[in-house]
């Protein structure tokens, strides 16, 4: 299981706006379980955990990590696929406000550790912009996936192979371009703290 899944697919930030399906990935985020035990440990039939969990599947949130047979049936076991999803679609208005918040609660979180740090809408706004600009030109998203099927390996090492295999799949115009959209972050945040 990866950390953090950034999904795009707009069907996908739709499903989970139903509160049972939030329950059933919060549940498979501790340890993998079967139809029955999320029905069991949710209160619900198993018949309603199954409509949620195949669509939660389809929406890339859950998987299947095995299958086990029970006498004449093999009954499949779902985990999470990440600690924590991302909704990023594009660059429409609902993916840049999630965007948004994430990094006016990393500026408060920043403020709150002791950086003396101001900042209005319009900063807030361009480090969208950077990060958006950034997911685009040096993401590895298949990479990313391989990576978040390794399950012997705990997620902090997962993030810095992710690193590596950025490393090593970036062009050096790539790798420019990088360094260059993240100077221009590191000026912005720069230019926020208070003298």
């Amino acid at each position: 299981m990866r950390a953090v899944k950034t999904i795009s697919d707009p069907n996908a930030f739709k499903l989970f706006g139903d509160e049972t399906r939030r329950k059933i990935v919060f549940l498979l985020r501790a340890k993998e379980m079967t139809v029955s035990q999320i029905a069991e440990g949710l209160s619900i039939t198993p018949q309603t955990v199954y409509h949620h969990i195949k669509k939660l599947v389809e929406g890339g949130m859950v998987e299947v990590t095995r299958e086990v047979r029970v006498d004449h049936l093999i009954e499949s076991y779902y985990r999470a696929t990440a600690e924590a999803f991302q909704f990023t679609v594009g660059k429409t208005s609902s993916s840049a406000k999630a965007l948004k918040e994430q990094m006016e609660g990393a500026l408060d979180a920043l403020k709150r550790s002791g950086f003396k740090i101001q900042y209005d809408e319009k900063t807030v706004d361009k480090l969208v912009e950077l990060e958006l600009e950034l997911k685009e030109c040096c993401g590895d998203e298949e990479t990313e996936d391989a990576l978040s099927k390794l399950d012997d390996v705990d997620p902090l090492t997962k993030m810095a192979a992710q690193e590596y295999a950025g490393f090593l799949t970036m062009s050096v115009d790539e790798l420019t371009r990088e360094n260059e959209i993240k100077k221009k972050v590191w000026t912005l945040l720069g230019s926020l703290i208070k003298k």
